[in-house]
């Protein structure tokens, strides 16, 4: 008689490159025989694919392993598998502190997932699972790693060496952003030295994947019916420099916008000195490569991005976002900012705040600044107290409803492309879609309450629509025959 396919049940936290990551561990389970469930209480085996960039990041972490360590006492759990930056930062203590975790599994061993499953490790003759490619990297991961950027020793349990691992197109993956769109990771780790992240030191030095295999891969994507594709990375506009490319988000654009029948194609994120003019003509000739930019800038006032070891200041941010206007019209650029980073005076927030109401932005997301243990910024004095802190957070996000407000209703009466993505999350009365201005999850949505020539709208289709109503950030509209 057959064994049984174990039952694995995946709860993936964070931003979409963990996602990512997630959906190559159950590529490579699926591979090895298990059986993929959205259902955590009919799971043999549950995985969480956890989040650590700041603290409410890992409550959310520590609440979910606890929640579904509830399913090995009340269900058919028989083993919990933590996975993610919580292990990278605090492998010993999940250890010793949650004994209901079987199993652990960090950023940089993802194939690790099979053994930690009780599934059986591929023989040394099979196909590899992972590129494993020639050391290299960019002077200035060097110089950060000579200068400690990339610093773990007094994290319990971190491994000595840093991730290296990267993904390639051989690798197995099973989508988890339905059969539309998806995400490829074209670049892991980071060498930039702001002061209030540890991503660094969860993810390793920066590094490209092959150009060859990303294209593949979206390639491969597309022939399965994807029809919109994110490119995603710490930093995207790095990507090709460790492989002596000059321009390399550009010439992998401008290489993936000509696969046929490819809908929309984008990328997240770019650093606002690495916005290139290559970049933003590759952005405007090409249909495909969607008018959308999100460029974190942290902040505008130039003392307080000092002290993050960003650089930059108000002007030369709202020069930039003129260029890129200029040069690629109708663009929608995405920005998000950081309140009350240690030292920052009313007159650094004023300056920030008269900054977003000159750039007028699309989108905006503002945080609090979180003190994050083994941070450049954690050491800093002047700290500011939470309750400023998040009285500023309030204020910004205030400014930028009024604005969002005024710009959603400027698109009252115009026709965009839609891709319809099922009936509302609100209410069954309505179906939402996304324009190409809005990127998946994170912006607004496109409510629609009239299905025009159609009787019945299909998930995953591009429709035409014309937009009827505004919100402050969601907008309605209707389907029309062109």
């Amino acid at each position: 008689m057959l064994e049984q396919r174990p039952r694995i049940g995946f709860v993936s936290l964070g931003c979409p490159k963990n996602l990512v990551d997630s959906e190559v561990m159950m590529g490579l389970l699926d591979r090895a025989g298990a059986e993929i469930t959205n259902q955590p209480e009919t799971a043999d085996i549950l995985v969480v694919n956890t989040c650590s960039f700041i603290d409410k990041a890992k409550q959310e972490s520590i609440d979910t392993i606890l929640q579904m360590a509830q399913h090995k006492v009340s269900g058919n759990a028989r083993k919990l598998i933590v996975a993610g930056c919580l292990v990278e930062r605090y492998r010993d203590e999940i250890r010793k502190n949650m004994p209901e975790v079987d199993a652990v599994v960090g950023t940089g061993e993802l194939e690790a997932i099979l053994a930690a499953a009780g599934l059986e490790t591929p023989a040394p003759d099979a196909p590899q699972l992972f590129s494993i490619l020639p050391a290299r990297s960019r002077p200035e991961g060097d110089l950060r790693e000579s200068q400690g950027r990339f610093a773990r020793e007094q994290w319990e349990g971190a491994q000595a060496k840093l991730p290296q691992y990267l993904y390639d197109h051989t690798t197995p993956r099973m989508l988890a952003t339905g059969k539309s769109s998806a995400y490829i990771k074209i670049a892991e780790g980071c060498d930039h030295p702001c002061s209030f992240c540890v991503i660094p030191n969860l993810r390793g030095k920066f590094r490209s994947r092959r150009f060859a295999s990303v294209v593949a891969e979206a390639e491969q994507l597309v022939a399965q019916g994807v029809r919109e594709l994110t490119l995603i990375g710490q930093d995207t506009t790095c990507y090709g420099e460790d492989l002596g490319m000059k321009d390399g988000l550009a010439q992998l654009l401008d290489s993936l916008a000509r696969i046929p029948d490819l809908k929309w194609l984008r990328f997240l994120y770019a650093y606002p000195n690495k916005v290139t003019g290559r970049l933003l003509e590759t952005i405007a000739q090409h249909d495909v490569i969607c008018k959308y930019l999100d460029m974190p800038l942290q902040h505008a006032a130039a003392p307080v991005l000092k002290r993050m070891r960003r650089g930059g200041n108000a002007d030369i941010f709202l020069k930039t976002i003129e260029r890129v206007r200029a040069t690629v019209p109708d663009v929608a650029i995405r920005s998000t900012f950081i309140t009350g980073f240690p030292g920052e005076t009313e007159a650094d927030f004023a300056v920030l705040s008269d900054f977003v109401r000159a750039a007028r932005l699309d989108w905006l997301g503002v945080f609090s600044y979180s003190d994050e243990e083994g941070s450049g910024a954690f050491g800093l004095e002047d700290k500011v107290p939470a309750r400023t802190i998040e009285a500023r957070r309030r204020s910004l996000m205030r400014l930028q409803n009024s604005i969002s407000r005024k710009s959603r209703a400027a698109q009252v009466g115009r026709r965009f492309d839609l891709l319809v993505e099922g009936p509302s999350e609100e209410t069954p009365l309505l179906w939402e879609g996304r324009t190409q201005h809005q990127a998946p999850e994170i912006d607004g949505k496109v409510y629609i309450n009239d299905f025009g020539p159609f009787e019945q709208l299909e998930t995953g289709q591009f429709y035409r629509c014309e937009i009827s109503e505004s919100q402050d950030y969601d907008l309605v509209g209707r389907i029309i025959a062109e």
